[in-house]
Order: C-alpha cells, then sequence, then structure tokens
C-alpha cells in the first residue's frame, strides 16, 4: 500500500489530466507503433518493435504509478492549514544564514515539486528539515553542496 500524499487541487487536477491523456493518447500512439513495427515483418530481429513494446511497458508503468497516487491522495484546503508550524502546502520564508539571503518555497508533495517554481518536496532534505518548525527556528540541513543553517522566517499560505 502506498503512503497518502497530500496534493493541491491543482496538483490533483494535473495528475487526473496526465493519466486521462495517457490512457487515450498515449496507448493509441503506442499501438499505432507496435501495429507499424509488427508489420515489418520478422519480430525477432524487429528494434523497432522490441522499443515499442518497451515503451509500452514504460507507459503503463507510468499509468500503474499515477493510478496510485491518486487513490491515495487527499486534496487539501489552503483555508484549513494551521500556520503555526510549517506543514505541506504552507509557503515559508527562510533565511539562509551562511549567506546572508532570504528565499521562499511552498511545501508540496513530491507530484507537485518543481524548484523553479518554488515549489520543493516535503521529502527533499530541506523540506523535510523544515517540516514541523515554527517562525524563528534555525535548523541546519545536510545538501549535496555542504550543511546550511536555515532560519524560518514566516510561514504563510501563497
Amino acid at each position: 500500500m502506498s503512503k497518502i500524499q497530500y496534493l493541491t487541487q491543482e496538483g490533483f487536477d494535473k495528475l487526473e489530466a496526465e493519466l486521462k491523456d495517457l490512457k487515450s493518447r498515449g496507448r493509441k500512439e503506442i499501438a499505432e507503433e507496435i501495429s507499424e513495427a509488427r508489420a515489418k515483418g520478422d519480430l525477432s530481429e524487429n528494434a523497432e518493435y522490441d522499443a515499442a513494446k518497451e515503451a509500452q511497458g514504460h507507459l503503463e508503468d507510468r499509468i500503474t504509478k499515477l493510478e496510485d497516487a491518486l487513490a491515495n491522495a487527499r486534496v487539501l484546503d489552503k483555508k484549513d492549514l494551521d500556520l503555526s508550524k510549517v506543514r505541506v502546502l504552507t509557503t515559508v520564508t527562510i533565511l539562509n544564514k551562511k549567506m546572508g539571503k532570504e528565499m521562499k518555497y511552498t511545501l508540496v508533495s513530491p507530484n507537485e515539486a518543481d524548484f523553479k517554481a518554488g515549489k520543493i518536496s516535503v521529502e527533499s532534505p530541506i523540506g523535510q528539515a523544515l517540516m514541523g518548525r515554527e517562525i524563528g527556528e534555525s535548523v541546519e540541513v545536510e545538501v549535496p553542496a555542504g550543511t546550511l543553517e536555515l532560519e524560518v522566517k514566516n510561514i504563510e499560505i501563497d
């Protein structure tokens, strides 16, 4: 059994749309590729057929993962969030004490993580370290670049 993932409505809808697309357009395209490759003759030495079957396996694997994620998803309403501590879907302003630089991130499920959009996974090293922290608390985080010392400056809903 998979663990529960907390998603925004937007994140849930995005996963649902991807699943629908893969089940309809994706499966149709793979079936056409397999059919074309099959028409080329001997399947034992047909690289196109092997590639199409492999792509079909990857597609079905992605579909299964999306179905599992959606089945175990819980959509959170931002207005119901408690802002006394850093939690999933809260936006936290942190101060990197070493660099003296403030950064702002929204903590989301791994399926919604998008660093460029300022959304980090609650399962990332920084996300794990920040979860449950309160304004004014500091935490050290091990990241590939070394150790960061971060201070929680603000917790809000974006």
